[in-house]
């Protein structure tokens, strides 16, 4: 098959997914991207610039049989603007988040025209897919009761409409190198989340602020992307923890990531929102122990309930809950190691590596173009 992948914000998970999945894919694939700058702005624009993009293509003779793209693309729009031979296409949406459950710090924060955005889209696509069952339920339990507070007019019953074509496939992850022999010394932390407030970095830190007051030993790396407005409590930690950090800041290359990861004996969340947690699951396969609140995808992605043992991966979701597991596992990784036994990094994550979900990803796109046909 030939898909058209069109992504309007090109970095993040956006970015990690689109090229993980054309690259292990036994299709071929023509992709169109736009920076990862501005999502109100790309959300706004892009259905008009990749329209114009197309036509040009079009006149050349390119073709294909599916469009694959992401929530960032007015879809609904898209269609009435494209050429006629791919507006025709069969269409899958691959949301990675959506505009209705992604946490807001103020309610007046949230517009609702993004949110129609992503209800028209999915209504446009033969196939909607999530990345979790946990995103799939509560965004589309959620619009339900969005629709329901229209002051007339409202249209529920799409709702059951999208339900209906809608599918969970997990993002993949690349190959990581097999966890090296651990250095001696104390138990290394490493927080890999976005520098934002939904990552809910103030209860990490004042976590770790129980075990430095209780004079436990541990070492700090602190990474994931940050932005120009950034939670404060960033600077106040790089402050208080500075005889503790061994890396601090986005690591630009790859590679880089990559060995911090390697380095790092566990990998906390304190998320307050997480639609999957692709960080923690590359953490996971580079060896890192993960702490985890339990709530929102985690469960889902590591497997409790089903994956025997996986309950010690989690905390109740409170600052002292996470201390006490933190200073434990400090304790321990002096005399034994951190995984039980039956369970190792790779069995946890071999179900998510790229080389192992491609085929998955395939099948999918063609029973799609072949229901569309």
């Amino acid at each position: 098959m030939n898909i058209l992948a069109l992504e309007s914000y090109y970095g993040g998970s956006h970015k990690a997914v689109l090229d993980g999945l054309s690259c292990a894919s036994r299709h071929t694939w023509t992709v169109l991207t736009l920076p990862a700058h501005k999502w109100k702005w790309r959300m706004r624009h892009s259905a008009i610039t990749f329209a114009g993009q197309l036509r040009e293509l079009v006149e050349k003779g390119q073709s294909w049989d599916l469009l694959f793209c992401s929530d960032m693309l007015n879809l609904a729009e898209f269609v009435a603007l494209a050429p006629a031979r791919v507006a025709g296409l069969p269409k899958v949406i691959y949301f990675h988040e959506n505009q209705l459950t992604y946490p807001a710090r103020f309610a007046s924060e949230r517009d609702y025209q993004y949110v129609m955005t992503n209800l028209t889209s999915a209504l446009s696509a033969e196939a909607v897919w999530f990345n979790s069952e946990f995103h799939k339920d509560s965004f589309l339990d959620a619009m339900v009761e969005f629709l329901k507070s229209m002051p007339d007019h409202q249209p529920v019953e799409v709702v059951e409409q999208i339900r209906a074509k809608s599918a969970v496939y997990p993002p993949g992850i690349d190959d990581m190198a097999e966890p090296s022999q651990r250095e001696p010394g104390p138990l290394r932390i490493l927080w890999a989340a976005r520098w934002e407030h939904d990552k809910n970095p103030e209860d990490f830190f004042a976590a770790l602020k129980i075990l430095k007051a209780n004079n436990v030993q541990f070492r700090l790396s602190v990474i994931g992307q940050s932005f120009r407005d950034q939670p404060e409590i960033f600077a106040l930690a790089k402050r208080d923890f500075r005889g503790y950090i061994d890396h601090w800041g986005y690591q630009v290359n790859r590679s880089d990531y990559q060995a911090v990861l390697g380095q790092a004996d566990v990998i906390v969340s304190t998320a307050n929102h997480e639609f999957f947690g692709i960080g923690v699951l590359e953490a996971v396969a580079a060896g890192a122990h993960p702490v985890v609140p339990k709530r929102l995808a985690y469960p889902e992605i590591l497997g409790l309930g089903k994956t025997k043992a996986a309950e010690q991966f989690f905390y109740d979701g409170t600052v002292e809950n996470l201390a006490k597991t933190l200073q434990n596992l400090a304790r321990q990784i002096q005399t034994e190691g951190l995984w039980p036994n039956r369970l190792s990094p790779k069995l946890l994550t071999d179900r998510f590596r790229w080389q192992n979900l491609a085929k998955t990803y395939d099948e999918a796109f063609e029973q799609t173009w072949k229901n569309k046909s």
